[in-house]
């Protein structure tokens, strides 16, 4: 193994940077115009409806985000107050909490597919040469999140 990255490998790397900021204000401008609220709300809501029916502890939820979310207090106090999410005391952990989607939430996340899904097809789908490209893409992105 290198101790240093090659030329090819830090473009790699910076592009892999530069795309994923590029795509995300891309994706989260389009929410914002269609009057929607930001991805870690979909994100949230759509880890929450694939969870256990009795709900997950936010610290459950936030490791099973695809975006990081540092301020996951913040953004659960917002999606309770908006009527998206509910908390209930953890049956064995009096000072623990479990949070589930509301029927509010899953509505919320069926308004927002329609935009969310436009602009992956728009900012990813569209730059691909089709599924083959895709497929290989996620490939790649694959090895990088495999644990070693």
């Amino acid at each position: 193994m290198a101790d240093s990255p090659s030329d090819a490998v830090i473009r790699a790397w910076a592009r892999l940077v530069k795309a994923e900021h590029h795509v995300l204000g891309a994706v989260e401008a389009d929410l914002r115009r269609a009057g929607l609220p930001p991805l870690a709300w979909y994100d949230a809501l759509l880890e929450l409806r694939r969870g256990p029916a009795e709900g997950l502890r936010p610290n459950e939820l936030e490791r099973r985000m695809l975006l990081a979310q540092h301020g996951i207090s913040r953004l659960l106090a917002r999606l309770e107050r908006s009527g998206c999410v509910a908390r209930r005391p953890a049956p064995d952990d009096a000072r623990g909490h479990l949070v589930t989607i509301t029927n509010a939430g899953r509505e919320l996340m069926r308004r927002m597919w329609p935009v969310y899904g436009a602009a992956i097809q728009r900012y990813v789908g569209d730059m691909l040469d089709g599924d083959r490209e895709a497929t290989m893409l996620a490939e790649l992105l694959g090895r990088l999140l495999e644990r070693r």
